[in-house]
């Protein structure tokens, strides 16, 4: 979603002197994303933009710099948008053709817990200052 910042999280993940992990959100065909592959990396900053997805990232040796090891960088997601999101995927918009009622309880539980999991990483942006 920002190539900057995914850049910048490879760097510190190679520099850090332990073990890192990178989790990147990811496309893929069977996503059904509308207009092809070809869209991956407008599918990514939708995702980010509705609040699907986070960019975050945690470098523990920060914290010896006396800096917060801990950076959110996406802001809270466009609940508006969140549920285009969705219906925008074959696997989400398939399951509303089949069971409508299921998918728009489904959906919005999901969004629901988007929305606490980013009240979630804004407390740990707290937590680890």
């Amino acid at each position: 979603a920002n190539m900057a910042q995914a850049v910048k999280a490879i760097a510190e993940a190679e520099a850090y002197p332990g073990p890192s992990i990178i989790i990147g959100y990811a496309p893929c065909e069977l996503h059904g994303v509308k207009g092809g592959m070809t869209n991956c990396q407008n599918e990514m900053k939708k995702a980010v933009e509705a609040g699907y997805w986070n960019l975050f990232t945690f470098n523990p040796a920060l914290k010896a710099e006396g800096k917060n090891p801990f950076t959110l960088t996406s802001k809270a997601g466009n609940m508006e948008k969140y549920q285009d999101f969705l219906a925008n995927e074959t696997r989400y918009s398939r399951l509303s053709r089949a069971f409508p009622d299921r998918a728009k309880e489904l959906f919005e539980k999901n969004q629901k817990a988007a929305e606490d999991r980013y009240e979630h990483l804004t407390k740990l942006v707290e937590l680890y200052k």
